[in-house]
């Protein structure tokens, strides 16, 4: 192979990888305005950092997306996600459970699980719970940028998923969005390279 060829070979996969980073970007940036509004059996909240018991303005935000949600019959149920981060007393979910009884949702509609740390084991418990519940279709929850990676970590685990972004996300401005959107390009294309390795 000649260096000018080498050149060519280098400059061209560097287009192209541009092209990809970029369309994955916009992709993400889209795909957070879809909102399904089906009715299904729970809606998943996926976790964000609560504050001792308090949950986040992120947290909060997801949470109250999920009580309209179950206000306005397109939920039966909500399952909140996310485990105890380091030095807490609180699981992210407990504290999300404790907010929504505090609304005057039925406790006996509120399912939690207190081990996830990702997105992935979000998803992944939850689901494992809902298995035992015999529930089959789900609404998923979180911020517009992180429905993208959210839903196709959902379709991989095989759930009947929707998306149901929350309108009202603490991420309104360009400044805090676009670390948002790096954020999860990293995670999403980090994801979709390592999926042959997950068993």
């Amino acid at each position: 192979m000649t260096k000018k060829l080498a050149v060519r070979l280098i400059l061209a996969t560097a287009i192209i990888l541009l092209i990809f980073i970029v369309y994955t970007a916009y992709s993400i940036w889209s795909y957070g305005s879809k909102d399904q509004l089906v009715k299904t059996d729970a809606a998943i909240v996926l976790g964000a950092a609560a504050w001792d018991n308090e949950p986040s303005p992120v947290l909060r935000e997801r949470i109250n997306h999920a009580i309209w949600l179950y206000e306005n019959d397109y939920v039966e149920k909500i399952i909140f996600t996310g485990g105890k981060g380091e030095g807490d007393l609180y699981a992210e979910s407990e504290v999300a459970r404790d907010y929504v009884i505090s609304k005057n949702v039925t406790p006996d509609d509120i399912l939690i699980e207190t081990k996830s740390k990702i997105t992935e084991e979000n998803l992944k418990y939850a689901f494992a719970i809902a298995a035992g519940k015999n529930f089959e279709t789900f609404t998923i929850v979180s911020d517009p940028l992180h429905m993208k990676r959210a839903m196709l970590i959902a379709n991989d685990l095989g759930m009947d998923a929707y998306t149901s972004p929350t309108p009202s996300s603490v991420y309104k401005t360009m400044k805090s969005k676009f670390p948002f959107l790096m954020r999860e390009l990293f995670y999403y294309i980090g994801y979709i390279v390592t999926s042959p390795f997950r068993s």
